[in-house]
């Protein structure tokens, strides 16, 4: 089967979204054959949208027109073909929440349970076909950006649509499974640099914010397992109070302006510690845990101490035990090995705290293309415990070229 074969299979018609419009989507061939389809509902003067995907179009699309979300919306786009199975739908619609929320034109009601990603027969053909419908939504004026624009964004980057790894898949519902079931306050989550730590608690704070009924499209695809586990969380936390914790002042700015272009999020659920002193929480996270300070080399003492003073602390308090106070549970996103600097809380100030905690540890590398191999090859290095009797890293796609001259480096990276 070639290529231009699945270009030419794809067809994406434009209908009203209304309910006569839809009425007559009944005797449509895809629709009425119950083939896999994506579909696209949205309103340009609210600048919202829904994406969905279904073998069964014609129920799915009267239940959003029962719904006072969506049947507000006046557009409906079909995405169909011969050439599609449920699988390549799946990943045709996981691609496109990711990449319309990257776009900005649109702000998305979709909630953002289930995305996890997987293999299947001709993936990389549909990958490929996934290039044709975004320029063909272009063109309609459903899109803006290129893939590439999109590609390089910090709200592509850092969208809670991410289509999660098995690794990160099932770390998200053991952390689930702890805050509805498990009598845990704190959660350790442990992984090195790369390993998916920011976009793993990104993902988390949209789950749990999330109304269930927006989580789920109910039908017989769905897991049940996962629905259950997820109406427990709801039912536990309906509408929690919860804060995302950022230490670093670049990363935190950059995170509010992603959170406010996110249907359901707002940038004031991103914080600095030193927030933690205005309120409690039920839930907080904190990215980069090993990031947050004592009171030692500060550049300014004044804010620190009003927070200990706030919170009933001396001098001693650090933002950890901030973190601890103010909320019933706290997941801490954590990698002792990027701890350097005198302000860092001490490893053994987590590790008395990771002692009565439940742990959950991240080590598939989703930065670097080289793998686990290669990143233990470098932490060997790094530490001096490099020798003779470890087995040499190799790897056709790799050179590692050591410089004593910044020169010559700069020259050979051009």
């Amino acid at each position: 089967m070639t290529f231009d074969s699945f270009v030419e299979s794809v067809q994406i018609s434009k209908h009203a979204f209304t309910k006569e419009s839809v009425k007559q989507l009944e005797n449509n061939l895809w629709v009425k054959n119950l083939w896999p389809l994506v579909y696209i509902i949205s309103d340009e003067d609210l600048s919202e949208a829904y994406i969905g995907e279904s073998t069964d179009a014609y129920k799915r699309l009267n239940n959003h027109l029962a719904n006072n979300q969506r049947n507000k919306f006046k557009d409906l786009h079909l995405i169909t073909s011969s050439k599609f199975n449920k699988s390549a739908a799946l990943d045709i619609e996981s691609n496109l929440i990711s990449y319309m929320t990257g776009d900005g034109k649109f702000i998305l009601q979709n909630g953002n349970s289930g995305l996890a990603n997987h293999n299947y027969y001709q993936k990389a053909d549909y990958h490929r076909l996934f290039n044709y419908i975004w320029s063909e939504l272009k063109e309609d004026n459903l899109t803006i950006k290129s893939l590439k624009e999109i590609d390089n964004s910090d709200l592509f980057k850092y969208s809670p649509y991410k289509a999660l790894s098995p690794e990160q898949y099932e770390s998200v519902k053991e952390v689930i499974e702890i805050l509805t079931y498990g009598s845990s306050e704190s959660i350790f989550v442990k992984g090195s640099a790369g390993t998916g730590k920011t976009i793993l608690a990104i993902f988390l704070i949209k789950l749990l914010v999330t109304d269930i009924d927006n989580l789920f499209e109910f039908d017989e695809s769905e897991n049940p397992d996962e629905i259950n586990l997820i109406a427990a969380l709801k039912k536990k936390y309906p509408k929690p109070k919860i804060a995302l914790v950022i230490p670093m002042t670049s990363l935190r700015n950059t995170l509010k302006s992603v959170f406010k272009k996110i249907g359901g999020l707002k940038p004031s659920m991103v914080i600095g510690p030193t927030g933690l002193a205005k309120q409690e929480y039920d839930i907080v996270l904190v990215d980069e845990a090993h990031r947050l300070k004592r009171r030692k080399n500060l550049t300014g003492y004044k804010a620190f101490d009003d927070a200990n003073k706030a919170l009933g602390f001396g001098q001693e308090g650090t933002q950890l035990d901030w973190a601890l106070k103010q909320s019933t549970h706290q997941i801490l996103f954590y990698d002792p090995k990027q701890s350097i600097k005198p302000t860092d809380i001490p490893k053994e100030d987590f590790e008395k705290v990771a002692s009565k905690a439940k742990v959950v540890k991240l080590k598939s590398q989703m930065r670097v293309k080289g793998g686990n191999d290669y990143i233990s090859f470098v932490d060997r290095l790094l530490n001096g415990t490099l020798d003779r009797t470890i087995e040499k890293y190799e790897s056709d796609n790799y050179d590692l070229l050591m410089f004593d001259s910044i020169n010559n480096f700069v020259d050979e990276i051009y």
